[in-house]
């Protein structure tokens, strides 16, 4: 018995998925969202993609992928350290007061919405917490080797405490608060660079 081709792009229709569920969340984003947005039948993401949860989880999958390799490749293309951070703290702000629809960062979403009560999506998020840690430190200790950062420094706290920071301005930032106040937030945070 031959199977029959796909006669849809799976990763098209998973980007799809991870826009509609970053958007809406997880409870929020129903099958017939899920159809209408992927531009397939339920069958089809059935049979590709398992059930609502399982593609829930593969499209987190591939955001949290995405969203560290850019966030690394921020950290390893500028030669400053503390202008790397920075950017990242600063385009984070920027891009959420550009933007109509105050999206956020689908991980963090889950984080909220979900890992308080399921356990595989509180791994999920935390692992992610713990990837953008370790690339925070390898910048962090680039810096202290190329001098641009105190050798008293702690570069794994530090780390950790930046993606503390990260999270918090995140999450604030889909009540878009006062642009001062969150600037003021960010220049504190990159005091911790100094």
């Amino acid at each position: 018995m031959m199977v029959r081709p796909r006669e849809f792009d799976e990763e098209q229709a998973l980007d799809a998925a991870m826009r509609l569920f970053w958007e809406k969340g997880y409870e929020a984003t129903s099958l017939s969202d899920l159809t209408s947005g992927m531009g397939i039948q339920r069958p089809s993401i059935y049979s590709a993609f398992g059930d609502k949860k399982q593609l829930f989880e593969t499209a987190l999958r591939k955001y949290t992928r995405i969203h560290a390799s850019q966030i690394r490749n921020k950290l390893q293309h500028n030669e400053s350290v503390k202008e790397a951070f920075r950017s990242i703290f600063t385009g984070l702000v920027d891009a959420e007061y550009n933007q109509s629809l105050n999206k956020g960062c689908f991980c963090i979403n889950t984080m909220v919405e979900l890992a308080p009560h399921d356990a595989k999506f509180e791994i999920l998020t935390r692992e992610h917490q713990m990837y953008l840690s370790a690339i925070f430190q390898e910048a962090l200790e680039r810096g202290i080797r190329s001098g641009e950062l105190t050798t008293s420094m702690n570069p794994k706290a530090l780390a950790q405490t930046l993606v503390v920071s990260l999270i918090g301005l995140t999450v604030l930032m889909k009540s878009r608060p006062d642009r001062s106040f969150v600037n003021n937030s960010v220049e504190s945070i990159l005091t911790l660079l100094k």
